[in-house]
């Protein structure tokens, strides 16, 4: 696998990170999913230079101009529910593109221990295409193992590109370990060093679900 870390390169990137991480601005949930988009919308960017483009004539009022153009949009698949913005703006680049959702989550039993608990798949055949799996987070790795997973009963993807904005060292090594297929890439937007017991990303920037949509009834 493949492992792209976006925010490495300075770029207005990084600003935008630095906005969801700040407890102060990601205090406006409207700015907090609006700047998830605006990470999606150049992920797709960075991602679309390694599609496949074919050569179109474009009729102009004043002649023709060869344009290369995406051969396929790809498959835009998301775990709900916090990947919904970063999703969104996939889509605003990839505007013709099919979509995937997954439903899962942590279930904890009594001891505090968590297994991920998948529920529900909504998603077109995938055979042949490239899909694009997004999640915010990256922490124990587990939940993007899932979906993946899941996707693949469903076809056989030309290349799959995981798409996180923060990532865990640990959750990293867990999916690179997990999912050895050659036609994967992962696409992070930063690596943090730690995770808590309860495998939630430090210093990361908390619940993105929460912080995009309002706190779960079930989240203390």
């Amino acid at each position: 696998m493949k492992v792209n870390i976006v925010g490495d390169s300075n770029s207005i990137f990084n600003q935008f990170i630095s906005e969801i991480r700040c407890e102060v601005v990601q205090k406006d949930p409207m700015r907090f999913r609006r700047n998830l988009q605006r990470l999606g919308e150049i992920f797709a960017y960075e991602i679309s230079k390694t599609m496949n483009y074919q050569t179109t004539d474009i009729k102009t009022p004043l002649g023709v101009a060869p344009v290369e153009t995406l051969v396929q949009q790809p498959v835009l698949a998301t775990i709900l529910r916090a990947g919904l913005p970063l999703q969104q703006g996939l889509l605003n680049i990839f505007d013709r593109a099919e979509n995937a959702f997954i439903s899962a989550y942590r279930k904890y039993d009594e001891a505090g221990e968590f297994h991920i608990e998948f529920e529900y798949l909504a998603t077109p055949l995938l055979d042949g295409k490239d899909v694009i799996l997004s999640d915010p987070m990256l922490a124990s790795g587990a939940s993007m193992e899932v979906g993946y997973q899941a996707l693949l009963k469903k076809g056989n993807p030309k290349h799959v590109h995981l798409v996180v904005i923060i990532a865990s060292a640990q959750g990293v090594e867990y999916v690179t370990k997990h999912i050895t297929a050659d036609n994967v890439t992962l696409w992070i937007g930063a690596v943090d060093s730690e995770m808590t017991s309860m495998s939630y990303i430090v210093p990361g920037l908390g619940d993105a679900g929460d912080l995009a949509f309002g706190a779960k009834i079930d989240s203390h």
